[in-house]
C-alpha cells in the first residue's frame, strides 16, 4: 500500500468537515474535524507511527471516532464514511464553499433553490440576477459572489503558506535521505514565506541528478508528473499543489538556490549590480566577465560579498528597497523567532480551545517562554463558548493559583473581547481592568461599511484597557477579502492611543499583512506576534507570524512580545 503522509490525512479531515457543514450537522462535530486537521498538519511524527503503535488518542484533539478512522485509512487506503460523505454531496458545492461570504448555509440554499452545483452554475445564477430573489439575499450578494468568483480563480493553483511549507518541508527531509544527495533546500517564494504560493521550487546538490529526479517522480504523494528531464522535474501533488525540481552539481548549489530563490525583480537588481562591477551572476555560480573565472561561492553571502553588499535575508528579496539599504549600510536588523519570549493571544478549553491551561503551560516551558497569555473568547461569542463574566473572574482566579506554583513561566490572565455592532467592548470597564491584557477583534458584522467598521475598531482602541487589536483586517486568505476597513485611520489611532497592533500568525490570516506591518513601522506603532492558538501544536505556527514581520522590515525593538517578562509587565502597566 501507498505511503499516507500526515498531510494527505490533515486535508482528508479538513474536508470532512466542509462536507459535515454542507450537510448541517453539529457545529461541535464539524469543530471536532477542523481541529483534528489543524493538529495533524503541524504534528511532529509520523501517523503512521503512532497507528502502529496504538497511540493516535494521546494526540490532544484526536478522539476516538476520529482515530478509528484515520487506522482505517492506513489499513485499507480509504475512509468509508469520508466516501459516502462524497457521495451525498455534490463535488461543486466543495468549492463553492471557498468563495469569500459563501459559507455552507448559503451553498445550501442555493442548491435547494437554484440547483447551483459548480462555480459555472453560481456564476450564471448571479449574472442572471436570480439570486437576489432568495430569502435575505440582494444585488449587494450577487455582486459580492461575482467578486469572489473572480478572486477565486485568480488565485488557481495557489495555496496556503502553511500548506506549501508543510509540503516542502517534507519533500525536501525525503530527496536528502537519497543516496548521492548532498544539499536539498527550498527555494522560490516559498522560501521568501509569502503569503499565498503559487508552486513549491526545491534545489538539490548531488553529483547524479538523473537518479534524484528518478526517485522523485515516483514519490507516492505525487499524482502526476507535468515535465521530466535529466536534471528537472515539474509534478503535481495529490493536495493539487506542483513542485518544481532542479538539480545541480554540488558546488553549483549556492548558487542554484539564491537564483531560485528569487524574487526575480531581485535577481534583476543584482545582476545590473554586477554588470557594473565586471562580473556576471546566474543560477551556476559567480563570474568574472573578462575570461569567465568562476569566483568561489561556499554560501548565498559570498554571492552578496562579490557585489560589494551584505546578506540580504530571503524574505527582503522582493526589490522594495532592499538593495539601496544594503548599499547604505540601512538594512534592518530582522527579528527572529529566537527573539520571542511568550505568545499572547491563546485560546484554552474554557471557551473553544482544545488543551487545558496546564497543557498550555507545558507547551509554553517547551518553547522556552517567559509569558503567555490566556485570551478566551468573551461572552457575546456563544459559538466559540465565550466566558460570562463570572467565568472569566473564576478563570482569573485559577490562574493566580498557578503562577503560585509555576518558577519561570508566568501565566497572564486576559480575554479577547468582542467589538460589537456599535463599537462598544461586550465587558464593562470595570472587568477588563482586571486583566493583565485585553484583545479587541470583530467577529461579527463584516458587511459593515468602511465607516462602520473603521469607527468600531477606534471606538475600542479608545478604551484604555485595549491593549492590542487582533488580526486587524478579518482577511483569511484565499477564502475571505479583508472587511472594509480604513487602515490609515487605524494606525494614526494607534499612533494616538498607543494601541498594539497584532500579527496573526495563524497561514490562514497573516494579518497584519507584510506590506502594512511595513507602514506600522515606519510610524513607529507597536506590534505583537501572536499565534491565536486554539491548541498546543498551533503555539508552533508563531514562526509564520515571524516570516510576515520579517517582510515587513520589523525589528525585535518593535515587538512587545520579544520583551521580557518585567519589560513586558511595565509597558502594559504604564500604556493603561
Amino acid at each position: 500500500m501507498r505511503r499516507i503522509e500526515n498531510i494527505e490525512v490533515a486535508w482528508i479531515m479538513s474536508e470532512i468537515a466542509d462536507l459535515l457543514e454542507l450537510k448541517g450537522e453539529s457545529i461541535f462535530k464539524i469543530r471536532a474535524y477542523q481541529k483534528a486537521a489543524k493538529v495533524i498538519a503541524n504534528l511532529g511524527i509520523e501517523l503512521s507511527a503512532l497507528v502502529a503503535e496504538k497511540k493516535l488518542e494521546t494526540v490532544p484533539g484526536i478522539g476516538k471516532a476520529i482515530a478509528g478512522k484515520i487506522e482505517e485509512l492506513f489499513q485499507t487506503g480509504k475512509i468509508k464514511y469520508y466516501e459516502n460523505l462524497k457521495a451525498e454531496i455534490p463535488p461543486g458545492l466543495l468549492e463553492i464553499i471557498t468563495i469569500p461570504g459563501v459559507g455552507a448555509k448559503m451553498a445550501q440554499q442555493l442548491y435547494q433553490k437554484l440547483g447551483v452545483m459548480s462555480l459555472d452554475e453560481l456564476e450564471a445564477a448571479a449574472r442572471g440576477r436570480k439570486i437576489r430573489e432568495l430569502p435575505g439575499m440582494g444585488s449587494k450578494t450577487e455582486l459580492n459572489i461575482l467578486r469572489g468568483i473572480e478572486m477565486l480563480r485568480s488565485g488557481v493553483g495557489r495555496t496556503t503558506l502553511g500548506i506549501a511549507d508543510a509540503l516542502a518541508e517534507s519533500f525536501t527531509g525525503f530527496l536528502r535521505s537519497l543516496p548521492g544527495v548532498e544539499a536539498a533546500g527550498v527555494a522560490g517564494s516559498t522560501r521568501r514565506m509569502k503569503e499565498s504560493i503559487g508552486d513549491v521550487d526545491i534545489v538539490v546538490g548531488a553529483q547524479e541528478p538523473e537518479k534524484v529526479i528518478e526517485f522523485f517522480v515516483k514519490h507516492p504523494q505525487i499524482k502526476r508528473v507535468l515535465a521530466q528531464g535529466d536534471t528537472k522535474a515539474s509534478v503535481v501533488t495529490l493536495m493539487g499543489v506542483q513542485i518544481d525540481l532542479v538539480v545541480v552539481a554540488p558546488e553549483q548549489y549556492w548558487s542554484a538556490l539564491h537564483h531560485f530563490t528569487g524574487s526575480k525583480e531581485h535577481n534583476v537588481r543584482l545582476r545590473e549590480l554586477a554588470h557594473k562591477k565586471g562580473l556576471k551572476i546566474n543560477e551556476y555560480g559567480v563570474f568574472a566577465r573578462e575570461n569567465d573565472t568562476s569566483l568561489p561561492v561556499s554560501g548565498e553571502a559570498d554571492i552578496y560579498a562579490h557585489l560589494g553588499l551584505p546578506y540580504i535575508p530571503p524574505e527582503l528579496r522582493e526589490d522594495l528597497g532592499e538593495i539601496e539599504a544594503a548599499e547604505n549600510g540601512n538594512l534592518p536588523d530582522l527579528i527572529e523567532l529566537a527573539d520571542i519570549k511568550g505568545d499572547l493571544h491563546i485560546h484554552s478549553d474554557w471557551s473553544d480551545g482544545v488543551n487545558t491551561i496546564e497543557q498550555i503551560i507545558g507547551k509554553a516551558q517547551e518553547l522556552g517562554y517567559e509569558y503567555v497569555a490566556i485570551t478566551d473568547h468573551s461572552k457575546s461569542l456563544g459559538i466559540a463558548r465565550g466566558l460570562s463574566v463570572e467565568r472569566l473572574s473564576e478563570q482569573g482566579e485559577y490562574i493566580r493559583e498557578l503562577n503560585e506554583k509555576l518558577d519561570g513561566l508566568e501565566i497572564l490572565s486576559g480575554i479577547e473581547t468582542d467589538i460589537l455592532a456599535n463599537g462598544d467592548l461586550d465587558y464593562p470597564d470595570e472587568v477588563l481592568v482586571q486583566r493583565d491584557v485585553v484583545i479587541a477583534s470583530l467577529h461579527s458584522g463584516f458587511r459593515q461599511d468602511r465607516a462602520k467598521i473603521t469607527g468600531r475598531v477606534i471606538s475600542a482602541m479608545k478604551n484604555k484597557h485595549v491593549d492590542i487589536i487582533a488580526h486587524p483586517t478579518g482577511r483569511l486568505i484565499g477564502r475571505r477579502d479583508p472587511y472594509a476597513i480604513d487602515l490609515d485611520e487605524v494606525f494614526e489611532a494607534a499612533v494616538k492611543y498607543g494601541t498594539v497592533l497584532e500579527i496573526n500568525s495563524s497561514p490562514d490570516r497573516l494579518d497584519l499583512s507584510d506590506r502594512y506591518v511595513r507602514r506600522a513601522v515606519e510610524m513607529g506603532i507597536k506590534i505583537c506576534i501572536n499565534t491565536d492558538a486554539h491548541d498546543t501544536i498551533r503555539m508552533d505556527e508563531m514562526k509564520y507570524g515571524i516570516a510576515t514581520a520579517r517582510r515587513g522590515w520589523l525589528e525585535k525593538k518593535h515587538v512587545i512580545n520579544a520583551m521580557d517578562k518585567d519589560r513586558l509587565l511595565r509597558f502594559l502597566k504604564k500604556r493603561r
